[in-house]
């Protein structure tokens, strides 16, 4: 049987590694993956993150904060 205390519990959180995703095409970036991160060049406020693809092929990418883009 259940008591209330044990239904008013906060569920444990589960900690892993954070998936981040392309900023130019949208893919997760596996934490093994050779991807780059770096803080927007012109505004310094959001980080963009960028996979092996889309920095070999020289994609677009836009930051959501202030609309710069870059190769």
């Amino acid at each position: 049987m259940e008591t209330a205390a044990a239904r008013s519990r906060p569920r444990p959180k589960l900690y892993g590694p954070e998936v981040h995703y392309c900023t130019s095409c949208g893919s997760p970036i596996a934490p093994f993956k050779r991807a780059t991160h770096f803080l927007c060049p012109n505004c310094g406020k959001y980080e963009i993150w960028r996979c092996e693809h889309c920095r070999r092929e020289g994609n677009v990418y836009k930051c959501p904060v202030c609309g710069f883009e870059g190769p």
